[in-house]
């Protein structure tokens, strides 16, 4: 990345944090190199105080200032930041969005022209630089402006390019998937404690567990029902949960659910 790279994020929540925190932590920019605004003031001197980050109170100064804009608000307020910057001078600007549902040809007709469109979708293990996040770009972004977003994207966890046909997948795979990945790691923690184990080491096991078993699967590259089998030895207590997980059709509830996401995603 370029070291003199202007970037501003129009909203300051948790994905815009995650991304300055990675930013910073990596020496990609320096921060009177990365621009802010958000909705409330209270929120802009948290993000300032923070990181230090140059802290603009107007969208428009930070459309102006950065040569990377991130669009970082909830998909309703995408109209209204968008009235407010597309008078501004953006041709050789790049603006990512990373909210779910909103095309490039959404892009592209709510700012009134072509212009370099990037979306991407970041998950909340960002915040802990474990992000998994997909990328795709519109025809008018240059290569090397590829490689500076893929670098920024990378800089708090994993980026992927995909097509963006598949775009509206990721939030059921990536996106939305901690919600879940949550939820059973609270439900093997109940199942624990319900047979005595204090609450906070549950939590700890089933946390160690889930993070064991996907840096597992990632470093050896074995199919995860292989993984599965080396752990279900015969007669043993593995294969017996397993048993009633199937039985409690565990796996058709998860594909349920990801579709069901997804089936959102294509509607927003």
């Amino acid at each position: 990345m370029e070291e003199k790279m202007k970037i501003g994020w129009i909203g300051l929540g948790n994905m815009a944090r995650a991304m300055i925190g990675g930013i910073l932590d990596k020496g990609i920019a320096r921060p009177e190199d990365l621009y802010g605004s958000a909705r409330t003031a209270e929120t802009e001197e948290r993000i300032r105080k923070e990181y230090g980050i140059c802290v603009t109170g107007d969208n428009r100064v930070t459309a102006r200032e950065a040569e990377l804009l991130i669009l970082a608000v909830k998909p309703q307020f995408f109209p209204e930041v968008i009235a407010q910057i597309c008078g501004e001078e953006l041709q050789e600007k790049t603006i990512v969005s990373i909210a779910p549902g909103k095309s490039l040809a959404w892009l592209s007709q709510q700012f009134g022209r072509s212009l370099s469109f990037v979306r991407a979708m970041p998950n909340t293990p960002a915040l802990v630089g474990e992000g998994c996040t997909a990328v795709c770009f519109s025809a008018e972004v240059s290569q090397n402006r590829k490689d500076q977003v893929m670098t920024v994207m990378e800089s708090f966890g994993k980026a992927y390019e995909v097509p963006e046909r598949l775009m509206d997948v990721v939030p059921g795979i990536s996106g939305s998937a901690p919600a879940w990945v949550f939820m059973m790691m609270e439900a093997m923690a109940d199942g624990a404690v319900a047979e005595g184990m204090p609450r906070q080491q549950a939590y700890q096991f089933a946390a160690q567990a889930v993070l064991g078993s996907a840096k597992l699967m990632l470093e050896t590259g074995k199919h995860p029902g292989e993984l599965k089998d080396m752990v279900c030895s015969p007669a043993g207590t593995t294969i017996q949960a397993v048993r009633v997980l199937e039985e409690k059709n565990f796996r058709g509830a998860v594909m349920d659910a990801v579709i069901a996401c997804i089936e959102k995603s294509r509607s927003l």
